[in-house]
């Protein structure tokens, strides 16, 4: 590459200097030309305004001697001109420097000059090649008695274009050894930056570097040093949700604020660092380039981490069916010692007990929350609860109606909450946990208490910021994404995700989720159906 590259710009070097040398050569050669022709056709004028060349064309014959042959080589040989030549209106010579010329008609027409007017030209005569000028000649009385025409030799003015030549050549030499100077300290200043591959290989690696870029199933985003983003392949297109607009912006204006804006601007350093864009979870890595910029892979971690939830979801399920296994055994039992002492009305009681205990929790439950998955998903929760000693309660001033938009995603709200709330009283005295869910028009307002020991205030915002978290990370992954999710979810809404301190000391999480609920079915008048809803469609 260095070689290829150094003969273009030398021969393109060479190129500029040869067609600078010939568009000033050639204007220069027109120049000499037109300058000849002046001074010949002043010598002529001079000649002409001589008295005695007039006189002696009107009272001698054309002679060699004659006075108007000497008057004009006189001239001639002071003005180093060519030719002199005095004609008559008959174009017959009365000078010239060749005697045997003399009073012999001229080669060239003579007619513009005999006619008054000044002529200019490069012609050919019986010289050779001259540059010409030719004037009328007047008498005394100014009536035209026949012209003067004066000749340059066209050698000198070539010889004095070819004089010029070598100071030209030698400065566009001079031109050319600084342009092939410049351009070997170009090439080597390539050659550095290209590692001195040849051009066939960089082309096989860009080519390779697009198959790769966009084979690849993770996110690649490469900034420049101003950390403009600069490349992104279809992958990083994906997962952040942008396009082509983006390349050229920085990732504040492409993507907006956020952590995933902080860890690709290299405001957030780290390792595997966890982010949430949209409703994926993606783990991300930058890395700084030698140029200045820096390049970040983006891997989609969501599938990975919903397997992680559902994981410690089976794993606690397992633990709460070992309890109540064992529990269930005890209960067992315990029956089977009443029916063996004969103790029936016991046993009944005792049975009605167990039974009526978790009809009482459902009903509790589905009483004040009618959509089904939120109900399902409190039941399970309050009985997980009891298992780890934890009282789980749903407000008595919960009312939510069977009309929820995006019930997964309350669902995903709740069971956030309701676990940090578990996880954050477990193992103390008096354990309990407050599930309130009001309904102000369509605006859904979820309230979960707790009587743990609280969040500090200076942490009430690093809560919810993605792979924060005071927990040890599971077997599976990193913690941090569950209060981070919930306010994705709810500022997707246009709500609010808060936490502040509960009444009796605990930490009180508040969510806000504006139309979430649908419009009311209206009521059926008098030969008019209800409308069937979205539901029971």
């Amino acid at each position: 590459m260095f070689s290829q590259v150094l003969l273009m710009q030398v021969t393109i070097a060479a190129g500029v200097a040869v067609l600078v040398t010939g568009l000033f050569l050639a204007p220069l050669s027109k120049q000499l030309d037109h300058e000849a022709m002046r001074r010949a056709l002043a010598i002529a004028e001079t000649t002409a305004q001589d008295p005695q060349i007039a006189q002696g064309l009107l009272t001698t014959p054309p002679t060699k001697d004659g006075p108007v042959q000497q008057e004009a080589e006189r001239i001639r040989r002071a003005t180093h001109a060519e030719y002199i030549v005095v004609l008559d209106r008959h174009w017959v010579r009365w000078s010239h420097p060749t005697a045997s010329q003399i009073g012999r008609i001229v080669s060239t027409s003579p007619s513009g000059a005999l006619a008054g007017k000044e002529v200019m030209e490069i012609d050919r005569g019986t010289l050779g090649r001259s540059a010409r000028g030719k004037v009328p000649l007047y008498d005394a009385h100014h009536r035209l008695i026949g012209a003067v025409s004066v000749g340059i030799a066209y050698d000198s003015v070539r010889a004095r274009l070819i004089g010029v030549i070598p100071g030209l050549l030698a400065y566009a030499g001079g031109a050319l050894a600084v342009g092939a100077l410049a351009a070997w300290l170009i090439a080597r200043r390539v050659q550095r930056q290209t590692r001195d591959l040849a051009f066939s290989d960089i082309s096989a690696l860009l080519a390779e570097r697009e198959a790769m870029l966009h084979g690849i199933r993770e996110g690649v985003v490469a900034l420049d040093r101003g950390g403009r983003i600069r490349l992104l392949n279809d992958e990083a297109r994906r997962l952040l949700g942008i396009g082509d607009e983006a390349v050229g912006r920085a990732p504040d204006e492409a993507l907006g604020e956020g952590r995933t804006t902080d860890v690709l601007a290299g405001r957030v350093t780290g390792t595997d660092l966890l982010t949430v864009r949209g409703r994926r979870v993606l783990v991300a890595n930058r890395m700084p380039t030698d140029d200045g910029g820096a390049v970040a892979t983006l891997r989609d971690r969501t599938e990975l981490e919903q397997l992680g939830r559902e994981l410690d979801s089976t794993r606690g399920l397992i633990d709460a069916l070992r309890a109540q296994d064992h529990e269930h055994a005890n209960r067992m039992h315990t029956l089977l010692g009443l029916l063996e002492l004969e103790m029936y009305d016991d046993a009944v009681e005792f049975v009605g007990e167990v039974v009526g205990d978790h009809r009482v929790t459902a009903e509790q439950v589905t009483e004040k929350v009618q959509d089904p998955l939120l109900a399902a998903l409190l039941v399970g929760k309050a009985t997980v609860a009891a298992e780890r000693g934890v009282a789980l309660w749903v407000s008595e001033r919960s009312r939510l109606p069977d009309r929820l938009v995006d019930p997964r995603g309350l669902v995903t709200v709740v069971g956030n909450l309701v676990d940090n709330a578990l996880d954050a009283v477990a193992g103390t005295p008096h354990a309990r946990v407050e599930v309130e869910l009001r309904v102000e028009g369509r605006t859904v307002v979820l309230r979960v208490r707790d009587t743990g020991p609280g969040v500090p205030v200076d942490q009430r915002e690093l809560v919810f910021t993605e792979g924060w978290s005071t927990k040890r990370a599971p077997v599976h992954g990193k913690r941090g994404l569950g209060l981070s999710l919930v306010r994705r979810l709810a500022e997707r809404q246009g709500g609010s995700a808060t936490v502040d301190t509960a009444g009796g000391g605990g930490a009180e999480f508040t969510v806000v989720l504006p139309e979430a609920l649908g419009e009311p079915e209206l009521e059926p008048g008098p030969g008019r159906q209800p409308e069937p809803t979205a539901r029971n469609s």
